[in-house]
């Protein structure tokens, strides 16, 4: 199948650039050519070894010429990257007119028709690897995987008898190719997936199987089953009649769900039911839901965000098109899945890899594992968020140790970044071969594109990662309530501290916060969405989704923003978990925390601030890698723990960041006037952190309440 015929329906306005290498070297070659004539006329009488000097001088400058790194041109005006509309929104500069984009293939037009396009291209190509501890990967095809899900789907509507828009399944599983075989059964039949996080809580597991009618979930291992089945036992999800294993599991298990009137079945028993009970596909229109996926929040039960096919279709196609002319994907492209499955960030990224045919390697399970995983899949495209890539940073730069080192290493960061300003992006440069190789090793050595979301990513670090990688590096922003992504940097925008530009597929506005004195005439205020990635609202929550969109379909994300000169949005605020002191001054502890983290010595904080206080204070997780040399530069010694407890260290870290606040910006009564040292971080396991790793702010105060108290009690306002 030709390439012409594989993008029929793509929507694009001009050419991909063609390679003009052969025709540059041609050209040079026909030049050196005559200029050997010249010098064989002009040079004939020099002594044969001035002649071979200047030959080989003349041959390493024709070599240069015709290896020299070519510049990526930026395809957009770098001064001007977004476009104003009628009204104050703005859109992308890959959008033609005013129509927003809803796919890229047109026969991609649902996730069911998504993966048959990548059985296509791929000519049932290898799809979803996965692999033991020391052991190579092994690979699915398309075709296993499509066959595999059309028999667990026929299994599910065997089993039950509701219209298929109605069978709501849960998913509650690690990423593994299970996941997705299950997720794709359920597009064949136009049934609805509902994933379970993986950290949620068993509180907020039962409130999702309530609040969905889920009567059927698929799992991984046996003792989520066990949660499961207590939760029955219970009486606390009277609906749950089924579960699907996708691990082996004992006899007893089987008998304890019979007792409470629960059916438990074998991943294996569930496909050969449905392979002997088959039922033809039922694919969805591009208008039906496709998953309910469920934001876990900071606060109250989680939200139940419902995103149709279209939804997730014209996010995936946006981002194609923002990358069609400088990076097109194919079957040979693999990335690694290792984001959790459960959140949008990751199914976009996997919808875009099957439309085109290419694969998924996933990883072992175990996050201290994926280096490891990284360097046996190879993976050509990488999406990672901040906390990840943060490690890294911190890795490199702490291994460089010496003076020298650490020259060498910003010696480097600066010639190669000096490189990305030209739109020279590489990985074949001296310093790639000196310093910036065994980083890029790590990653698989073969990363040709890199994604950051998820979180706000800071500039250093960014920076770095266009330096060292010598790949284009984006970033996104967005929500699950937009799919996934609203805006992504352009590529050839070597600038960081902004988020880029809208998609595509929406249009962005920002809307006055009078109360936080933003106003949008000033470029400043809430940002907004409005497109074919906006969900449909909050499953059977009508008060959530009336606060989140308004009657005009613009979907209110809580972030305040602001446009750039150059067109680019930056999110410098938030609108949510704000509150006034005593003195009447609103704050934003997040926008405190985002510039108290640039603090070397802090690995979290948590600022808390109170009504009827006129102060802010602080609860600081220090960094564990870097304290005990701090420390020791102070002549204070001790354990990781004793020295959290020790005043002196307390009061240089309390400098430390109020002297990086001021630096930030930050207003007095901005700043913390006291803090607390802890020496176990927030986490998910000890529900102080969200599983897209957001603090809980109600949970942190109630955790720390006998510290906020005094705190206050020993410092005077």
């Amino acid at each position: 199948m030709c390439q012409e015929e594989l993008r029929a329906g793509r929507p694009h306005s001009l050419e991909a650039p063609r390679d003009a290498a052969p025709s540059q070297g041609l050209n040079f070659l026909l030049l050196f050519t005559k200029m050997l004539f010249i010098f064989n006329f002009l040079f004939s009488p020099l002594p044969t070894p001035a002649l071979i000097c200047i030959l080989t001088f003349g041959a390493a400058i024709f070599l240069w010429l015709i290896n020299r790194p070519q510049p990526m041109l930026p395809l957009v005006d770098l001064s001007k990257q977004s476009v104003g509309l009628e009204g104050g929104a703005r859109k992308g500069p890959c959008q033609k007119g005013n129509d927003l984009t809803r796919y890229y293939f047109s026969d991609a037009k649902t996730m069911y028709e998504v993966f048959q396009r990548g059985l296509a291209v791929s000519d049932n190509g290898p799809c979803l690897g996965y692999r033991k501890p020391n052991q190579p990967y092994r690979w699915l095809s398309y075709k296993q995987v499509s066959d595999r899900a059309e028999y667990l789907g026929s299994c599910v509507l065997h089993k039950e008898h509701k219209p298929p828009q109605e069978h709501f399944v849960g998913i509650f599983a690690q990423n593994r190719p299970e996941w997705v075989i299950s997720e794709f059964a359920c597009y064949t039949y136009s049934m609805i997936a509902v994933p379970l996080y993986d950290t949620l809580g068993e509180d907020a597991v039962i409130y999702i199987v309530n609040k969905a009618d889920i009567t059927t979930v698929i799992c991984d291992t046996p003792q989520k089953a066990l949660v499961l089945i207590k939760n029955v036992e219970k009486g606390l999800t009277p609906g749950l009649k089924r579960i699907i294993l996708m691990d082996p599991f004992e006899d007893d298990l089987k008998k304890r769900g019979e007792k409470c009137g629960l059916e438990i079945l074998s991943l294996f028993d569930a496909e050969n039911i449905g392979k002997e009970n088959f039922r033809k596909p039922m694919p969805p229109a591009p208008e039906d839901l496709s998953i309910i996926c469920f934001t876990s929040g900071t606060t109250g039960d989680p939200k139940g965000a419902m995103l149709t096919h279209e939804n997730i279709i014209s996010n995936a196609a946006a981002v194609l098109k923002h990358i069609e002319y400088t990076f097109e994907l194919n079957p040979e492209d693999v990335t690694i899945s290792y984001l959790p499955l459960a959140h949008m960030f990751e199914r976009i990224v996997q919808a875009i890899v099957y439309s085109c045919g290419a694969r998924v390697g996933f990883f072992q399970g175990d996050i201290r594992l994926l280096p490891d995983d990284m360097k046996t899949l190879k993976p050509t495209i990488f999406p990672t968020v901040p906390r990840l890539v943060n490690r890294v940073y911190d890795k490199v730069h702490n291994e460089a140790k010496t003076p020298l080192k650490k020259f060498l290493l910003n010696l480097a960061v600066a010639c190669k970044f000096s490189e990305v300003k030209k739109g020279i992006i590489r990985r074949n440069s001296l310093w790639d071969k000196l310093i910036f190789a065994k980083i890029q090793e790590s990653l698989g050595g073969k990363v040709r594109f890199m994604v950051t979301g998820a979180a706000p990513i800071s500039s250093p670090v960014l920076l770095f990662l266009r330096a060292a990688m010598g790949c284009p590096v984006l970033e996104a922003y967005g929500q699950t309530e937009c799919t996934a992504g609203c805006t992504i940097t352009s590529l050839g925008d070597w600038k960081s501290g902004h988020v880029g530009v809208p998609l595509a597929c929406n249009h962005v506005k920002l809307e006055d916060v009078a109360d936080m004195n933003y106003f949008a005439v000033n470029n400043e205020g809430e940002i907004c969405i409005r497109g074919t990635n906006v969900f449909k609202g909050y499953l059977k929550d009508q008060e959530k989704t009336d606060e989140a969109l308004d009657k005009d379909g613009w979907l209110h994300t809580g972030d305040i923003g602001r446009w750039l000169p150059n067109g680019t949005l930056k999110v410098i605020d938030r609108k949510k978990n704000i509150f006034k002191l005593a003195q009447g001054e609103y704050i934003a502890p997040e926008k405190i925390e985002n510039i108290y983290i640039r603090s070397s010595l802090v690995s979290q904080i948590f600022v808390h601030g109170e009504s009827l206080r006129s102060i802010l204070v602080g609860v600081v997780i220090p960094d564990p890698d870097v304290l005990p040399s701090f420390a020791a530069k102070l002549g204070v010694k001790g354990s990781f723990e004793e020295l959290c407890q020790n005043q002196v260290i307390k009061k240089e870290i309390l400098k430390d960041l109020q002297q990086i606040g001021m630096a930030g910006g930050l207003k007095s009564f901005e700043q913390v006037k006291c803090i607390y040292l802890h020496s176990e971080p927030f986490s998910t396991e000890n529900g102080l952190l969200t599983p897209t790793l957001k603090a809980k702010r109600g949970e942190l105060a109630k955790y720390f309440r006998t510290q906020i108290n005094s705190l206050y009690e020993n410092i005077q306002e």
